[in-house]
């Protein structure tokens, strides 16, 4: 028959085992959680960093193509304007203010546009930022410390169970005083 001390020993070691088992695969689940949770935080913010610059790039092609389209309306309306003067015997000055009423118009038309897209572009900065910010605070949230297994704290609970259990056999009767 088995000595109750080894057998109080014996529940000790088991119980300190299985804790420390059971520790370590909560620590590596932990791990793994949030591998994946960071990967698909990257993810996240690399998708949105792409699809404010793909609305930047396709912003400033359809602003290419309206002022490309402004130019050749004022270049229209400058051919026009001077046909027009042509055939009607009218020239000098009243043409030249006609023709250069036109290109202010058409200069106030690209300032205008020009000074709307810097202002597009400033607010798109600081969403990117914005963004990028909000990225570290989620990789920080998701990337706490996880608790590793309490090698000590353990091996002393487990010799403690198996002192408590000698005891209790010895309050039981069970194991004779020497």
């Amino acid at each position: 028959m088995c000595s109750p001390l080894i057998a109080s020993t014996v529940i000790g070691a088991a119980q300190t085992a299985s804790s420390l088992i059971g520790q370590r695969q909560q620590a590596q689940m932990q791990e793994q959680a949030q591998a994946i949770a960071s990967r698909q935080e990257r993810e996240r913010y690399l998708a949105e960093v792409s699809a404010m610059r793909t609305q930047q790039q396709q912003e400033k092609i359809a602003e290419t193509q309206r002022l490309q389209e402004s130019s050749r309306r004022a270049m229209e309306a400058r051919s026009t304007a001077t046909v027009s003067a042509g055939e009607a015997g009218v020239s000098g000055l009243s043409v030249d203010a006609l023709l250069g009423d036109i290109s202010r118009q058409q200069a106030e038309y690209e300032f205008s546009s020009l000074q709307q897209s810097q202002m597009t572009d400033v607010n798109r900065q600081l969403a990117l930022k914005e963004s990028g910010i909000g990225f570290s605070r989620n990789m920080l949230r998701i990337n706490q410390p996880i608790e590793q297994p309490n090698y000590i704290g353990t091996l002393t609970q487990g010799l403690q169970t198996g002192l408590s259990n000698y005891g209790d056999m010895y309050n039981a009767g069970l194991v004779k005083p020497k």
